[in-house]
């Protein structure tokens, strides 16, 4: 989930009644989707996350899965070349290749995002533009794009793709003022998972010979 001038006032008049009408049905929408994803205890989602920047000739491709407290910041993210955990407080940033983990805490600035986030990033410090709906593998989706209200976040949009059937968030576009643009396909949704409170920490006795750097 960073400017028209015309002559007539009543086309300006027009323009402001659709945005408006737009903007409620997207707030609409995404309230829907707050609601359901509130109701979860633990989400599992497996993911194709892509990062593409066409000028510099960039696109790289990652699997993961993530586990998600949904009424909380805690979260897993298992990726093939390395982990990320938060419970709510620390993050531990696992890289396989290095044996090696950065422990820091959880950066609660208005610019940053992890990927737990990508089902509530909508929720604060942004407008909201409803774009339509559209076929995706066979299934109705809104298209929401947002906006954030402050112009010195790194990102200047993020477009989501809402399933109009199940409320849930199915693709995420974030646009970065660098030129990179960060897509997340949800592949599958599995709420109310029972896995033990632990796997929101990290616990060295399950990686031995990996050396923990404390960056706090």
């Amino acid at each position: 989930m960073k400017k028209f001038v015309l002559s007539a006032l009543v086309i300006v008049g027009s323009v402001v009644s659709v945005m408006a009408q737009t903007d409620a049905k997207a707030k609409a929408i995404l309230g829907e989707v707050s609601k359901k994803y509130r109701s979860y205890d633990v989400i599992k989602t497996d993911f194709t996350f892509t990062l593409d920047n066409p000028q510099a000739k960039v696109k790289e491709t990652q699997v993961g899965t993530l586990y998600a407290k949904a009424k909380s910041n805690k979260y897993k993210v298992v990726l093939k070349a390395q982990e990320l955990i938060s419970d709510g407080k620390n993050q531990w940033t696992y890289s396989k290749a290095d044996k090696e983990v950065q422990l820091s805490e959880v950066d609660n600035s208005s610019n940053a995002l992890n990927p737990a986030q990508i089902f509530t990033i909508y929720e604060k410090g942004f407008k909201y533009l409803y774009g339509g709906e559209k076929k995706v593998n066979n299934r109705t989706v809104h298209v929401i794009d947002l906006t954030p209200t402050d112009a010195k976040r790194s990102f200047f949009k993020v477009r989501l793709n809402v399933d109009k059937l199940t409320k849930q968030i199915s693709n995420a576009v974030i646009f970065d003022k660098n030129g990179n643009r960060y897509t997340y396909l949800i592949r599958t949704f599995t709420p109310n998972v029972k896995i033990p409170e632990s796997t929101f920490a990290f616990d060295a006795k399950k990686y031995p010979g990996v050396e923990v750097v404390d960056l706090r």
